[in-house]
């Protein structure tokens, strides 16, 4: 049986979740490895330690990923962005005991057969520049199987499980099935990630702008139409379950109602897509978001998906800044009447 204590964790990203997780669990007293290729990171991180606002700083060992070893036996916490995965992925043995924490589905990940898997509903947003970390909106950390699993697989779940736990920086969640949790996720981020970054603005910004919160709601209820049709299970995170939401987005007066309820829990609240837009040479997630549920879709109409998709692809091949004519231009695009 895998010993924690006596196991170093390697946590892949130095990002908003893998910053505040690494950090948690130094705090608790386990030990961690930290792996990244950012230079700046890497530099401040070894000078000057990990540190989430507010609650202090750890000195935790960084590894380049050019130079880190993969180990034989223990965890490794996959916390990079997913198209840095088939980087990860082909250095990996395949009996390691991977748990990814991540955003959106990535066909080469989802081929792997991990036991397990996280999803984060709190928000931590990590300085581009320096491994320094704010948890901006709390919520919890889902931990469940995403395949049947044997009993040793479940007891070194259960073990991270405990181990997260222990930091106290959100509440972990051990669930029996991981995929609704992670579906109902997506069907959140690829509504307001791309919005929200081709904007420019945070995350409550979408609900202040009438614009905004017209293509916010519109693709909020395209991609739960999206996974209802491909019967997907969906699963409560946060204070609503997807079935209410869309309830709540077909009734006529309660959008408006709780547009206003969540507008000041979002506010200051960045999607992850944000500094990736903002980057030289961008990348972003767009494919693991959007372009997984283009794909999942078929021949199931989803014209705001297809569009938001080509925006964000253009914006980012031609490095455009983010606006908010991004916005109306996306909009004029879609077929008429998609937004009444």
């Amino acid at each position: 049986m895998l010993q924690l204590r006596n196991t170093p964790i390697h946590i892949l990203g130095i990002g908003g979740i893998g910053a505040a997780v690494g950090w948690g669990l130094a705090h608790c007293g386990y030990s961690v490895i930290l792996v990244d290729n950012h230079p700046g990171k890497i530099a401040e991180g070894r000078k000057k330690g990990i540190s989430v606002v507010g609650l202090g700083t750890h000195q935790i060992p960084i590894v380049t990923f050019a130079d880190w070893i993969p180990p034989n036996v223990g965890i490794i916490l996959l916390c990079t962005k997913t198209y840095d995965n088939p980087a990860v992925l082909s250095r990996l043995p395949e009996d390691i005991f991977l748990v990814p924490i991540q955003n959106g589905f990535d066909p080469e990940l989802e081929q792997r057969d991990h036991a397990c898997e996280g999803i984060a509903s709190f928000v931590s947003e990590c300085e581009r520049d320096r491994p320094v970390t704010r948890i901006t909106r709390p919520g919890s950390l889902h931990i469940g199987a995403r395949r049947s699993i044997t009993a040793d697989e479940r007891a070194e779940m259960m073990l991270l499980a405990i181990a997260l736990g222990k930091t106290q920086l959100f509440p972990v969640e051990l669930v029996a099935d991981i995929r609704p949790y992670k579906a109902t996720k997506l069907m959140y981020n690829a509504a307001i990630s791309p919005l929200a970054a081709m904007a420019g603005v945070d995350n409550g910004e979408l609900l202040t702008n009438p614009l905004a919160e017209k293509l916010f709601f519109a693709l909020l209820l395209e991609n739960y139409a999206i996974l209802q049709q491909a019967r997907i299970p969906l699963a409560r995170i946060g204070p609503f379950h997807p079935n209410t939401v869309s309830l709540i987005l077909h009734t006529p007066w309660l959008p408006a109602l709780m547009a206003g309820f969540f507008r000041p829990s979002l506010r200051g609240t960045y999607c992850s897509m944000a500094s990736d837009i903002h980057a030289e040479h961008a990348r972003t997630e767009i494919d693991a978001y959007n372009g997984h549920l283009i794909r999942l879709a078929g021949e199931y109409p989803c014209p705001i998906n297809r569009a938001t998709f080509a925006r964000i692809q253009k914006i980012t091949s031609e490095g455009l800044k983010p606006q908010y004519q991004h916005l109306e231009d996306l909009a004029a695009q879609l077929p008429k009447g998609t937004l009444s």
